[in-house]
C-alpha cells in the first residue's frame, strides 16, 4: 500500500469513527431521557393511583414501549459498526508497517476504543435501568388490580388498605435500592474482574486470590437473593392474608 494512499484509507477510518461515535452521543443522550420521563411519569402515576380508585394504565406506557425498542436497536447497530470500524483500524496498525508511527496509530486506536467501551457501558446502564422500572411498574399495576378488586368484592376498610399501600411501598423501596446496590456492585465486581483476569495471565500466583473472591462474591449473591425472595414472600402472604 503506497504512504499517500495508506495514510488516506487510515483518516478515513478515523472520520468514520468520529462520525459514528458523534450519532452515539445523540442517541445516547435522548436515550436516557426517554427511559427517565418513562420513570417520572410511573413515578406521578404510582401516587395518582395510591388516592384514586383509577386503575387506568400509564399515559403513553406502550408507545415509550416502542421508542424504546427502536433506539435500543439503532443503538446496537451502531456500536456494532462502530465496533467493526475499530477492528479495521485495528488491523491497519498491525500491518503499516511503519515503525515510527506506530504509537501514535496505537494512541489514536486506543482513545477510540474507550470511547466504545464508555458507550456501550452507557447504553447497558440505561437500557437495564429502564427494564427495571418497567418490571416493576408492570408488577405494581397488578399489584394495585388486586387490591382494587379486593376492596370492591369484600368492602375491605380504606384504612387497612391505605396502610397496606404505604408498607407495600416502603418494601418496594427497600427491594428496588438493594437491587440498585447490586446492579452497582456487579458492574464494579465485572470490571475488576477483568482486570484481575489480565494480571492473573501475567503473575500465575494471583489465581489462588481470584478464587477466593470468586467464591465469596457467590456467597454474597446467594444471601443477598434469599433476603429479596423471603422479602417477597412476606409481601405476598400479608397481601393475602
Amino acid at each position: 500500500m503506497a504512504a499517500g494512499s495508506s495514510s488516506n484509507y487510515w483518516e478515513d477510518l478515523r472520520k468514520q469513527a468520529r462520525q459514528l461515535e458523534n450519532e452515539l452521543d445523540l442517541k445516547l443522550v435522548s436515550f436516557s431521557k426517554l427511559c427517565t420521563s418513562y420513570s417520572h411519569s410511573s413515578a406521578r402515576e404510582g401516587r395518582r393511583d395510591r388516592y384514586s380508585s383509577d386503575t387506568t394504565p400509564l399515559l403513553n406506557g406502550s408507545s415509550q414501549d416502542r421508542m424504546f425498542e427502536t433506539m435500543a436497536v439503532e443503538i446496537e447497530q451502531l456500536l456494532g459498526r462502530l465496533t467493526g470500524i475499530n477492528d479495521k483500524m485495528a488491523e491497519y496498525t498491525n500491518s503499516a508497517g511503519v515503525p515510527s508511527l506506530n504509537a501514535a496509530l496505537m494512541h489514536t486506536l486506543q482513545r477510540h476504543r474507550d470511547i466504545l467501551q464508555d458507550y456501550t457501558h452507557e447504553f447497558h446502564k440505561t437500557k437495564t435501568n429502564f427494564l427495571a422500572v418497567r418490571e416493576r411498574e408492570n408488577l405494581l399495576g397488578s399489584v394495585r388490580k388486586d387490591i382494587e378488586s379486593y376492596k370492591s368484592g369484600s368492602g375491605v376498610n380504606n384504612r387497612r388498605t391505605e396502610l397496606f399501600l404505604k408498607e407495600h411501598e416502603h418494601l418496594r423501596n427497600i427491594a428496588m435500592a438493594t437491587k440498585e446496590n447490586m446492579t452497582s456492585q456487579r458492574g464494579i465486581l465485572k470490571s475488576i474482574q477483568s482486570k484481575m483476569n489480565t494480571l492473573a495471565n501475567r503473575f500465575p500466583a494471583v489465581n489462588n486470590l481470584i478464587q477466593r473472591i470468586n467464591l465469596r462474591k457467590r456467597r454474597d449473591s446467594l444471601i443477598l437473593g434469599g433476603v429479596i425472595g423471603i422479602c417477597t414472600i412476606l409481601l405476598l402472604l400479608y397481601a393475602f392474608h
